[in-house]
């Protein structure tokens, strides 16, 4: 159970939870440095990642401490705990369970422990031959519940090679999305699936190395950007620097949703900003779907950078016409009947004499259920709105991910079963409209090949064995 932090629940809506991100990653070797706090910076900066658990594993060179508990970064960690974890090396690791349940056994890093010594890994991504993988363990040496331990366990079975070896040789057996820091008691490694699907970046100190799911996370603790770790690309890090070791050909296939949505927006995703690819995404979103209004205003604060390109295209002044409450998080504490009914305004309120006889543009990153945008359509009109515009920046999603990305189902998602304007209609909008695919995609600078495009698409760069798929499988077949 999440330690109560006294702020309104996140999800308000069972029916509408938002896509839950992947996980945040972060690794260091830094010799002189608290490698602890270096480490929880880190995953402050990559929170947005995954709020369910976070943990931290140190080494000081002949044994691996971890400590992890459920809760945000800043709940789990204090200066004690911390101050426990001392060391050359660390690597972390912020949650949301995509495999395996949100429980404390679950939450990561993961440590494998044998005669020879041990190893601490952190993963962000889903793999998708996870039972597979799982039949090559040793008889009783895990009864893993997420992709995460079988991997771990893998890894550390065969100690009669070094841990560089043992991922060269299985990391091509590996399939699906994976960017992995995980280390031994003096070492730091990093790797990354060959689509490259979850993005993972490679910083410099002045006293070592960090490796981070975004490069906001080497900015928050003084680190500068080298390069993003390849698709395919096994990274050793030790007092003798950075060595590159290549296991599998690079096919990229760098996730869409993580310019729409799951990136901070001052991360860079292959060298361009992600502020400045939402903006234009809503540049674009303006020009396709064009609409004579008063005023662009954002859902905060999902839509803010889009809602900004889009009043800039367009003409149309942009404002502030929904409120969020600043803290709405998560806590043990459910809403109460009476309050569930009042919905979304636990979240976001209108600014009624902004909005009051107006025609507005309300701008939103996706729209998975639509029971959010239901209720902002119902909230404005009662407000006073004349008319509700609604524009999405991304085009519908209507597939599910299978790599790291906790999406409903195909037939949970709104645009998996209606037509634009049956969604229009439900939502009760003058209008609706989405960015299209090619768009998007244009805003990225990317050639779609280099993109995974699956949840917009339903094809898949990696094929999907549907039996062998599921945050629940490992449980499932235990």
């Amino acid at each position: 159970m999440l330690k109560g932090d006294g702020r309104l629940g996140h999800d308000l809506d069972p029916h509408d939870r938002a896509p839950k991100d992947a996980c945040g990653v972060f690794g260091v070797w830094a010799p002189g440095e608290e490698v602890s706090k270096l480490t929880y910076y880190g995953l402050y900066a990559l929170q947005h990642r995954g709020q369910e658990s976070a943990g931290i594993a140190a080494s000081e060179g002949s044994r691996i401490l971890v400590y992890k508990d459920m809760g945000l970064v800043s709940q789990v960690f204090d200066e004690s705990v911390l101050g426990t974890l001392r060391g050359h090396l660390a690597i972390g690791h912020c949650r949301y369970s995509t495999t395996g349940s949100s429980v404390w056994e679950n939450a990561q890093p993961t440590l494998s422990s044998t005669e020879v010594g041990g190893l601490a890994l952190a993963h962000n991504g889903n793999l998708i031959n996870t039972p597979v993988l799982a039949q090559r363990l040793a008889p009783g040496s895990t009864r893993a519940t997420t992709d995460t331990e079988v991997l771990t366990t893998l890894l550390a079975q065969d100690r009669t090679r070094s841990i560089e070896d043992s991922a060269a040789e299985l990391l091509p057996q590996v399939k699906g999305a994976y960017s992995l820091v995980f280390m031994d008691e003096k070492t730091l490694y990093a790797a990354r699936d060959p689509q490259g699907i979850r993005p993972l970046v490679l910083g410099r100190l002045e006293r070592g190395w960090v490796v981070a799911s975004e490069t906001a996370a080497l900015d928050i603790v003084g680190a500068t950007f080298v390069r993003e770790i390849e698709p395919g690309e096994l990274l050793t890090i030790d007092e003798r620097g950075v060595r590159s070791r290549r296991f599998a050909l690079a096919e990229p296939k760098g996730c869409l949703f993580e310019y729409v949505y799951l990136a901070r927006p001052d991360t860079t995703i292959a060298g361009r900003g992600v502020q400045v690819t939402r903006v234009e995404v809503g540049r674009v979103l303006a020009r396709e779907h064009p609409v004579e209004a008063d005023l662009v205003i954002p859902t905060p604060e999902s839509g803010t950078p889009a809602a900004v390109g889009y009043a800039e295209e367009s003409g149309i002044p942009y404002g502030q016409g929904l409120v969020k409450n600043s803290y709405v998080g998560r806590t043990f504490i459910q809403p109460s009947q009476t309050i569930r009914q009042l919905g979304i305004r636990l979240k976001l309120n209108p600014l009624r004499e902004v909005v009051e006889g107006k025609r507005l543009v309300v701008v939103d990153d996706s729209i998975v259920r639509g029971n959010t945008q239901r209720a902002i359509v119902k909230m404005l009109r009662e407000a006073g709105a004349r008319e509700v515009h609604v524009r999405i920046s991304s085009p519908p999603v209507a597939w599910p991910c299978f790599y790291g990305i906790d999406f409903a189902t195909r037939a949970e998602l709104i645009a998996g079963s209606l037509t634009v304007e049956e969604i229009r209609a439900s939502l009760g909008a003058d209008s609706l409209g989405y960015i299209s695919l090619e768009g998007l995609t244009k805003a990225t600078t990317l050639p779609a090949e280099r993109l995974c495009r699956a949840c917009f698409t339903g094809e898949y760069p990696i094929p999907i064995d549907q039996d062998n798929v599921g945050k629940f499988v490992l449980e499932t077949k235990a």
